[in-house]
């Protein structure tokens, strides 16, 4: 029997626990991009419904209505108008949450009028004993022809009721809860009279809304039915003023709420962590306790994961046939793969204690508090999610950003975002930190090395606001603001919701990162294995005839590391390398550092693959060797280490403030819609880059 497959659409406004639904649903059968043409991220799921039926679930963006707003609010509705649209849901499932049913219900009662079969999930039941609520859900079911499904995806309550509801979506009714035409009566009659075959509401939303609808010809709607902005906002709010009368009429009877039950625990921790002076000290102590943690809890499995690609390497040299092919699995790909993977326990430390800090509300709160400091700098409180999500990667931040109204705070917080220590920033400090920083405690329990961590996190957020306050003094555009943010009660962090959070954006990370890193370590590997020139070919010759020659007695042992890096000199790379040494040189590197920042303006995390490839290609000895042991043993022709402090702080202030990622740089020119702000952007955070790194190096030599 063929299996059937139930395309579904998941809706709901932020914070209703839309995405706990989700994953319950779904668990990690999930794939994640972005809707064509745009940069709003697209999250698909599967679940299995009975043993011939499963589900497609498209989790789509929060919205709080239908009269959108932003770029994710426009998904919502070109999807819910387009029939044609391949994801176009047989089902609607509407998200609320128990607390916040009356706001919750407006986009429910919008969706009805586009006669979709939907499903009203009403979420978070385990707090309706707490908050002192109780529910009518036949009633409500009656008022508002559907059916629903009363959940706790926290303690995994009524997720089998929505799958069934699901399989049984035939029978829902699709009569809208009540007549929105009836705002102006007459004008909805022509547009009816005009448009037989469409759903008048729909006819409203293209004539209101700035959506790519293809099926109408929306600009002879627009001109057949103009009215001015002010009366179509009129006539928004008598709708929504109406949808809001039948909802308070419905909730009166179907709602009870008993106040004198209902807790205020919010209301009082609230007083705390959003306080003026004790709000920022806990924000800070949460950040010294996640940065120590970081270095703390991952050192074991960092070394684990460096000595067995160390022996990995050594072991597959000494098994596989000399050649070529040896050459480039034990020269190129496993170390520069294991250059990335190295950092997993670090990256998925960082995402677990961001992913647990959204996932209890405090996020939020950290938002709030921020607001009054991003004011002063020329940003809006929104800015901080944006400049907060940028610890996980600058372009999803960037593309956040879209949901900030004002063009002029919306371009600086595009603008300075890329100043945020990025996930892919931590490989390039973990390693450098570890070799310059060393490894003890303050007062038995602050190590200097997660207190380095913080402190370039805290540098890379203070010239953000910095370049933010320049920035809003040299743009000249008068522009107002204001700030609202939604409060989420307090949580305890769902497992579930976090590991599967933790193993996504990990594995997005690392395959994304690996695919760069394994294409250009086999590039790399190539330009050091091969070279043009007699001093290439016959580097052995040369090197033995140095030490043969050579007034003081050397031991022949030698010939073969000495040769490996005559030849890694005056190969492909090493001839590229020595051509940009004169303009890093002043920065305390030498041409093999240099090749790796150059290679790292693919993705900052290469330069830690980079250079494992390049130590491993000049490295012929037969000992099991880790990338933090050949870091550590690299020497300049004098003898001095090649990373020392000044050197070492010279690379961690370049990486924290220059561009380094090409990814990002395409990002910000298809947000702004022009290369004018991206090339600024380059050009000035190079060379603010360039200047520090100058600066601490020769300060620090």
């Amino acid at each position: 029997m063929a299996e059937k497959t139930i395309k579904v659409a998941l809706i709901g406004n932020p914070n209703t626990g839309k995405t706990s639904v989700f994953n319950q649903l779904t668990g990690l059968k999930q794939q994640v991009g972005n809707y064509p043409g745009i940069t709003v991220e697209k999250k698909i799921g599967y679940c299995r419904l009975n043993e011939t039926t499963r589900a497609t679930i498209l989790d789509l963006p929060g919205t709080y209505s239908l009269n959108a707003s932003s770029i994710d609010e426009n998904v919502v509705i070109e999807l819910l108008l387009n029939r044609k649209d391949e994801n176009f849901p047989d089902v609607v499932v509407v998200v609320s949450e128990v607390e916040n049913l009356k706001r919750n219900l407006l986009l429910f009662t919008q969706i009805k009028d586009l006669e979709i079969p939907t499903i009203l999930v009403i979420n978070m039941s385990d707090r309706m004993k707490l908050k002192g609520i109780e529910l009518d859900i036949p009633y409500l079911e009656a008022q508002l022809k559907t059916k629903i499904a009363l959940t706790s995806s926290r303690k995994n309550i009524g997720i089998e009721e929505i799958k069934q509801r699901i399989l049984e979506y035939q029978s829902l009714p699709t009569a809208p809860c009540l007549n929105a035409s009836s705002i102006d009566p007459e004008y909805f009659d022509k547009l009816r009279k005009a448009f037989p075959n469409q759903l008048v509401y729909k006819l409203w939303l293209v004539i209101t809304q700035d959506v790519n609808f293809l099926n109408l010809e929306r600009n002879e709607m627009k001109s057949s039915f103009t009215k001015s902005h002010t009366e179509l906002r009129r006539l928004q709010q008598k709708e929504t003023i109406k949808r809001y009368q039948f909802i308070n009429d419905t909730l009166k009877v179907g709602q009870t709420i008993d106040r004198s039950k209902a807790g205020n625990f919010s209301a009082r921790l609230d007083r705390i962590l959003t306080h003026k002076i004790f709000g920022y000290l806990i924000f800070f102590v949460i950040l010294f306790g996640i940065f120590q943690s970081i270095f703390d809890w991952s050192s074991v499995p960092m070394d684990f994961i460096d000595e067995k690609f160390a022996q990995l390497a050594t072991y597959t040299a000494t098994h596989l046939p000399p050649g070529e092919f040896t050459n480039l699995i034990t020269e190129g790909i496993i170390p520069g793969i294991g250059g990335i993977l190295i950092f997993i326990p670090q990256i998925a430390f960082l995402f677990l204690f961001i992913s647990v800090l959204e996932e209890s509300g405090y996020m939020s709160r950290v938002v709030f508090l921020m607001d009054k400091i991003m004011r002063r700098f020329g940003l809006s409180g929104k800015s901080v999610v944006p400049l907060i999500s940028g610890t996980a990667c600058a372009i999803p931040a960037i593309m956040g950003a879209r949901n900030i109204e004002n063009w002029k705070e919306r371009l600086i917080t595009i603008l300075v975002t890329p100043f945020i220590t990025c996930s892919a920033r931590l490989p390039v400090y973990a390693i450098l930190i570890a070799l310059i920083i060393p490894e003890k405690h303050v007062l038995g329990f602050i190590s200097l090395q997660g207190l380095t961590l913080m402190v370039l996190y805290l540098l890379g957020f203070g010239i953000a606001l910095l370049c933010a306050f320049i920035l809003h003094k040299v743009l000249n555009l008068n522009t107002k603001s204001y700030f609202v943010v939604e409060m989420p009660g307090y949580k305890i962090p769902m497992a579930k919701n976090v590991g599967i959070n933790v193993v996504e954006k990990t594995k997005s990370f690392v395959f994304g990162a690996g695919k760069i890193i394994l294409a250009l370590s086999v590039i790399l590997w190539f330009l050091g294995s091969h070279g043009p020139g007699d001093e290439f070919k016959n580097a052995e010759k040369i090197i033995e005839q140095k030490v043969y020659n050579s007034p003081v007695p050397i031991n022949p042992s030698v010939i073969p590391n000495w040769t490996a890096e005559y030849k890694l000199e005056h190969s492909y790379m090493g001839i590229a390398g020595k051509m940009i040494e004169p303009v890093i040189e002043p920065l305390g590197y030498d041409w093999k550092i240099g090749i790796a920042v150059v290679s790292s303006f693919a993705a900052r995390e290469v330069f830690v693959g980079t250079l494992a490839t390049i130590y491993k290609v000049g490295d012929q000895s037969e000992e099991e060797t880790t990338i933090k042991e050949q870091m550590r043993h690299e020497v300049h022709e004098d003898g001095s280490p090649v990373f020392n402090l000044a050197s070492g702080i010279s690379l961690l202030l370049f990486y924290a403030f220059a561009m380094q990622c090409i990814s990002t740089l395409a990002i910000v020119k298809k947000e702004t819609n022009s290369w004018k702000w991206p090339m600024i952007q380059l050009v000035f955070m190079s060379g603010i880059a360039y200047v520090s790194a100058l600066v601490a190096y020769q300060f620090l030599k």
